[in-house]
């Protein structure tokens, strides 16, 4: 028997999942987390750092996907620093660490149909 497939539930922090598809996508899953750690795999950043890195999310939508990437224990946040301005740098956890095997998987694939399928184009601004 698959090891997804040995239980009805899997509970992982106290979520209930009908399958370990479903834990992995609760954790990475979404428009902008796997972009996120993408950008995180080989350096910590600071937030503009990641802002300007992806200019097309809102400061709203990457602060809430920090956050819970930070509870979901991928990213981990430094504050540097006790008063404005502080220094806040992100980084992948090694829990982080252990999906970039799944990344890299992802970026190739997105990289083939974008030469199969599709086409890069510069931004002219």
């Amino acid at each position: 028997m698959n090891t997804e497939c040995q239980s009805d539930f899997i509970k992982v922090n106290n979520k209930l999942y009908p399958c370990t598809v479903s834990v992995a996508m609760d954790l990475v899953g979404g428009k902008w987390k796997a972009v996120i750690l993408y950008h995180l795999k080989d350096a910590d950043k600071r937030y503009n750092e990641l802002r300007k890195e992806m200019p097309s999310v809102t400061e709203r939508t990457l602060s809430l996907q920090l956050k819970q990437l930070e509870e979901d224990g991928l990213v981990s946040r430094q504050v540097y620093g006790e008063k404005p301005p502080i220094k806040v740098v992100y980084g992948l956890t090694d829990f982080g660490k252990s999906c970039i095997p799944l990344l890299d998987a992802i970026v190739g694939w997105g990289n083939q149909i974008a030469i199969q399928k599709g086409e890069f184009i510069k931004n002219s601004l």
